[in-house]
């Protein structure tokens, strides 16, 4: 079990590094836009985003060169399905406690 545990902190620890790159500014180029598929990938990781913010000023949550309505569709999806299928996954643990 310990060394589940050890395995599963070294690979959170890992996806952390590599996903410091993936954040909204991490590299500014003021000719490329971000679109739909960056407006979802930074929906899907504004929550580490936002406790990265926290620590240096540079990281922000959301991509100011977009471009636009899809940027914001994407966005927005993404978070919308986080907050879908984690109170869904919640109850249906709860659910299972209940039962046993």
């Amino acid at each position: 079990m310990k060394k589940r545990i050890a395995l599963l902190a070294a690979i959170a620890f890992f996806m952390m590094f590599m996903l410091t790159g993936c954040f909204p500014n991490a590299v500014y180029d003021p000719y490329v836009n971000a679109g739909f598929f960056a407006g979802i990938w930074h929906g899907i990781i504004a929550p580490i985003s936002l406790i990265g913010s926290l620590f240096n000023s540079d990281i922000s949550i959301f991509e100011v060169n977009n471009r636009g309505f899809w940027y914001n569709l994407g966005f927005y999806l993404a978070i919308a399905g986080e907050a879908v299928s984690g109170g869904s996954l919640i109850s249906i643990r709860v659910g299972k406690k209940r039962r046993r």
